[in-house]
């Protein structure tokens, strides 16, 4: 193994270029952690938020972009164990995917179903932790419950449509095209509402006059107070980004009170070394599984060589993708 790596470079608030493939030195993985061969990392919108300067990694972790990779194992710390060299894996991270060599807590890999290629499985880790997050451990959401899930067509929210399905949740989306609709029914949702041509909140509430018991929204802006209105008693809405800017509409309280509703945000990276640890062992047990079974698969839309890394980003900063966005080195 060499000494030096290849990671891609960014130059902070340019969209528009400063991604450049440069050297540095390969990680030296702590004792509980595993350096990985990287094969492939997707790219999310976290990436294009830290680019633009507005999304700095945790204290002490890699400047570097890139939170989710799929490589082989090249070593392992003193106190690893339950992990070999040469094992493939796919992992979240909180910083640092966007490089050949990253260290990485052994407690956060997943071991990567046979039937999965590298590039789904670069693709797996932090959409479907953060739906399993979202919709488990933060939404309480329940097997053969109602839930809306904004962005439907986006890698989080292929992912959480799926896990609904399999745990037999009944689920509404939102998407901005027909195509995109089409990507989300095929993963389990039942009502379908492209958003530039409808309101939700008349074609959920028709279908189900009770409401859902829970609304996963990546959108934001004004859609704080048309998801109250779908939401049942005692109902939750998650917010997981702000695609539609950082301010929502004007909070209606007595509807937020009438539902006796809890409006909720979470984010992934920046939860400590043990909180992910027991996400992803849950996650693994639960979830893994179904993989090999075929009924979860990673929402794979375009797969990037290293070289074409600002076409791969300018793809997902148009919203013009049906899942992840991998590039492979």
């Amino acid at each position: 193994m060499s000494v030096s790596m290849q990671f891609i470079q960014h130059t902070e608030g340019d969209m528009d270029g400063g991604l450049s493939l440069q050297s540095c030195d390969t990680p030296v993985p702590a004792s509980s952690q595993v350096l990985v061969k990287v094969s492939a990392f997707a790219v999310n919108r976290a990436d294009l938020l830290q680019r633009a300067g507005h999304y700095p990694p945790p204290k002490g972790e890699s400047p570097i972009l890139g939170l989710e990779v799929c490589g082989v194992i090249e070593s392992v710390g003193s106190e690893v164990s339950g992990w070999q060299t040469g094992q493939r894996v796919c992992a979240i991270v909180s910083g640092g995917g966007y490089a050949e060599y990253v260290a990485i807590e052994a407690s956060h890999l997943i071991a990567v179903p046979d039937m999965l290629s590298d590039a789904e499985a670069a693709g797996l880790s932090e959409v479907f932790l953060t739906a399993y997050q979202a919709l488990r451990w933060v939404g309480e959401l329940q097997n053969g419950q109602k839930a809306l899930i904004h962005a439907g067509a986006s890698g989080v929210g292929l992912a959480a449509l799926q896990l609904c399905k399999l745990w037999d949740i009944a689920t509404a989306t939102t998407a901005s095209s027909e195509a995109k609709l089409a990507a989300c029914q095929q993963a389990g949702a039942s009502i379908l509402v492209n958003y530039k041509q409808a309101d939700f909140v008349p074609a959920v509430k028709e279908q189900w006059p009770g409401g859902v018991n829970m609304v996963l929204d990546m959108v934001g802006g004004d859609y704080l107070n048309r998801n109250l209105k779908v939401l049942a008693m005692d109902g939750s809405v998650v917010y997981l980004a702000m695609m539609a800017g950082r301010f929502a509409d004007k909070l209606d309280m007595a509807l937020m009170l009438g539902k006796r509703a809890s409006v909720k945000g979470t984010t992934l990276r920046n939860r400590d070394v043990d909180y992910k640890a027991r996400l992803v062992a849950a996650f693994s047990k639960e979830c893994l599984p179904a993989f090999t079974r075929g009924e979860l698969k990673v929402p794979l839309d375009t797969v990037y060589c290293v070289s074409d890394v600002e076409q791969a980003h300018q793809q997902v900063l148009s919203n013009n993708t049906q899942g992840k966005v991998v590039i492979a080195w």
